[in-house]
């Protein structure tokens, strides 16, 4: 048995897919397999199920799926104190954020961190808030970055920088109504908005609830799962949507997109950890290079 098996089912068993698991691995479908089926075959069990086209743990491999965890968190934390012993930064970290982070802020400060620490090898995936969340409970990520808020008591959650938010709409786009000085009539406005778990979404959100007004209420023309497709819709005359200014400055600049002004809260760029896992150098490097780097003007 060895740890490279361990990992394999462990990816298999989480995710209930061979190819899936080999994708996230970056090993190929056959090689999971025989990973898997040499991982039967020396002990003389049977941990997964093939139904049809698919696969489900079986009785021995639910019992198994624990231990096999726990021997890769002992491996884990055995490296990291290797490391710390060795006070070199190595290895690799997987790292979840949401779509503003990833595509406008995150960028620049990785590509500063590979300069300082080339030997770390740095992967992103990115998802709205809610599926970053989950990503780093589950252990898929090591940590995450969000915008939007969080629920799990058992995340630690550090401020790493702050966005400023706008209300635009298409240069062409009628005059708004306002219900007072520098308050828009949001309810006669047609909206375009992120999925539910988003954090941009979640800005309109409060500002419904501030306004005494239900979300419900409130006129949804079309739901988008990504920030580049809200700020083409709403060039192209669809309607209006609240989104991070570095989504939108470059089109405002140019006038396919004109600001609205309202009042509207900054919020926090938000690291995200769970506060079980021991983090490595690698993990606490990172760290550091994103606060340290927070105060730096980023154009989007």
């Amino acid at each position: 048995m060895t740890l490279d098996q361990l990992r394999i089912f462990v990816a298999v068993a989480e995710r209930g897919h061979m190819t899936k698991a080999a994708e996230l691995l970056g090993i190929s479908q056959s090689a999971a397999s025989a990973a898997i089926r040499s991982l039967e075959q020396q002990h003389g069990v049977q941990l997964f199920n093939r139904v049809g086209r698919n696969i489900e743990l079986a009785q021995t491999g639910r019992r198994f799926l624990p231990e096999a965890k726990a021997v890769l968190e002992r491996a884990a934390a055995a490296h990291n104190v290797l490391e710390h012993v060795s006070q070199t930064i190595t290895g690799s970290l997987s790292i979840a954020a949401s779509q503003t982070i990833a595509s406008y802020w995150l960028p620049r400060r990785l590509a500063s961190f590979h300069e300082a620490y080339p030997a770390v090898r740095l992967s992103v995936t990115i998802g709205n808030t809610r599926q970053v969340e989950n990503n780093v409970l589950d252990g898929t990520a090591d940590f995450g970055l969000v915008e939007g808020r969080t629920d799990s008591d058992i995340l630690r959650r550090a401020k790493v920088d702050v966005d400023r938010l706008m209300l635009v709409v298409a240069h062409s786009h009628p005059e708004i109504a306002e219900v007072s000085q520098g308050h828009p009539d949001i309810r006669e406005l047609r909206w375009i908005i992120r999925e539910c778990g988003s954090g941009t979404r979640e800005v309109l959100e409060d500002l419904a609830r501030r306004e005494g007004i239900s979300f419900a209420n409130l006129r949804i023309f079309l739901v988008l799962p990504s920030n580049e497709a809200v700020r083409q819709a709403v060039e192209a005359g669809a309607g209006a949507t609240i989104i991070s200014e570095l989504v939108v400055a470059r089109a405002v600049a140019e006038g396919s997109l004109r600001s609205v002004s309202i009042d509207l809260p900054k919020r926090d760029f938000a690291m995200i950890t769970h506060r079980d896992r021991q983090a490595s150098l690698a993990q606490m490097a990172l760290k550091a290079h994103l606060g340290t780097k927070a105060g730096e003007p980023v154009q989007g």
